[in-house]
């Protein structure tokens, strides 16, 4: 049976960037009560949703003390948590040998264990509502992505974790989503890393279109209400899921031909 979201409480993490408004609106139209967690007060304060009745909450994930009092205020407010959708996201773009280390941590805070210190909070309430977690990876969780080491390690540990995570909680009614869309209309290329931690200055390569968070969204609310396990929302996605696997070796070099200019400082 579907997953019906009408009533259930659901937390949305990274809530002021594209994705992460076009998926508090998303589960707001399927009538969730849905909290936003962003660490950009004023961003958050900014963010023009839909619904009126959206909960702004204040919160780094890279913190957990912070998690953890943000998902408790969740909690009092509503009665616990349904859905967990851990989209907090940052990146770098930049070659692992022009990249100082704290990047990658600073990386692998937000994204992986932002998504665990989120997952670990809402546990109990996920255990007890037999809920939902969602994790948006990348096509960069399954295959090499050129100058973005640090990314796609983070990307790659959010399957290794939630995959694994799966195993010992679908036992218990708990399902687990893993989201992994190849280029969308977001800020995040705008605010990525450069291997010295500022601004990168260079204009980003893609393959393919980007698709609008708008129709991710959508496609993530679906696949959550029909218990998929994967989705791969788009046609780059599909494709670099299947040749990475047949085709490991030609699906790296034609990877790093169409995005190797990243390296170079520009496109």
């Amino acid at each position: 049976m579907a997953r019906d979201f009408a009533g259930r409480v659901v937390v949305v993490t990274g809530a002021a960037g594209g994705l992460g408004r076009a998926l508090v609106d998303a589960f707001a139209a399927a009538g969730a009560q849905v909290a936003a967690l962003d660490r950009d007060a004023a961003l958050l304060r900014q963010a023009d949703f839909a619904a009126a009745a959206v909960r702004r909450l204040v919160c780094d994930v890279a913190d957990e003390a912070d998690c953890r009092r943000a998902l408790a205020e969740v909690r009092d407010a509503w009665g616990g948590i349904d859905v967990l959708v851990n989209n907090a996201g940052i990146t770098h773009r930049s070659a692992f040998a022009a990249t100082r280390p704290e990047v990658i941590r600073r990386v692998m805070a937000v994204n992986f264990f932002g998504a665990l210190h989120c997952t670990h909070a809402a546990l109990d309430d996920l255990v007890a509502r037999r809920g939902l977690v969602v994790a948006v990876s990348s096509v960069a969780g399954f295959a090499p992505l050129v100058a973005r080491t640090g990314y796609a390690a983070s990307k790659h540990a959010l399957h290794g974790f939630f995959d694994s995570l799966r195993s010992e909680l679908e036992p218990l009614g708990v399902e687990v989503l893993l989201v992994c869309p190849a280029f969308i209309r977001t800020g995040i290329d705008k605010n990525a890393l450069g291997g010295d931690g500022t601004p990168v200055r260079h204009a980003q390569a893609i393959v393919g279109r980007r698709a609008t968070p708008e129709a991710v969204a959508a496609k993530i609310v679906r696949a959550a209400a029909r218990g998929r396990r994967l989705l791969l929302p788009d046609r780059v996605s599909r494709l670099a899921w299947w040749v990475s696997r047949l085709a490991p070796r030609w699906y790296a070099r034609q990877m790093a031909r169409r995005l190797g200019a990243e390296l170079r400082g520009g496109v």
